[in-house]
């Protein structure tokens, strides 16, 4: 239950509003189910408790999956103790925590999330105008809900292919010295028998 036990009239009538305007906006993506007023319709089981958001938001499949959790505020509710008693405890459930505040309380509620360390998923503003009411989203952050560690399994031993040893260079043979072969000496050409010149008379 909230702390804020008593709301005023007229706040608990536009909160409840706001709850089945966001229902109607919601069923064509899940299966949702609202706690309105003093309904506790669908509960949520958190740690040991059991716990009763705005809305439920389930698959629409035999699985019926929990897929989020929204809480609608008014002006009187975005104070430190709905934050410490609700925002902080549906921050911890493992399906995405949407968190809906008049514009007016768009800056208190980011406050009051960072200073509660509230794991919220979105922060939504809704205000009215004549008779329509319009959502705006302010902030989205990509939190993850926790989940139970898994026990870790140890890791097979991966078996290295032995390396295989480097291929020794081939020894050189030593090259031994070939002989080169001396030419053979030439015949020496005989020389040309001298002419004898002729003996003058």
């Amino acid at each position: 239950m909230s702390p804020i036990l008593v709301r005023p009239v007229r706040e608990q009538l536009e909160h409840d509003r706001i709850i089945r305007l966001l229902q109607a906006k919601l069923k064509r993506k899940h299966d949702v189910v609202i706690n309105a007023g003093d309904e506790q319709t669908a509960g949520i089981r958190i740690g040991v408790g059991q716990m009763f958001p705005d809305l439920v938001l389930s698959s629409q499949d035999k699985a019926h999956r929990l897929e989020g959790i929204i809480e609608v505020e008014t002006g009187e509710s975005v104070n430190h103790l709905e934050a410490m008693a609700q925002w902080a405890h549906f921050g911890r459930a493992r399906a995405p925590f949407y968190l809906y505040v008049p514009a007016a309380a768009v800056d208190i509620a980011r406050r009051l999330c960072t200073e509660n360390q509230v794991g919220v998923t979105e922060i939504w503003s809704y205000h009215s105008i004549g008779d329509q009411t319009r959502f705006l989203l302010v902030q989205r952050v990509n939190h993850q809900p926790p989940r139970p560690a898994a026990p870790a399994k140890p890791e097979p031993a991966v078996r290295k292919p032995a390396a295989k040893p480097a291929p020794k260079p081939a020894a050189k043979a030593a090259a031994k010295p070939v002989a080169k072969a001396k030419p053979k000496p030439k015949p020496k050409a005989k020389a040309a028998p001298a002419k004898k010149k002729p003996k003058r008379k």
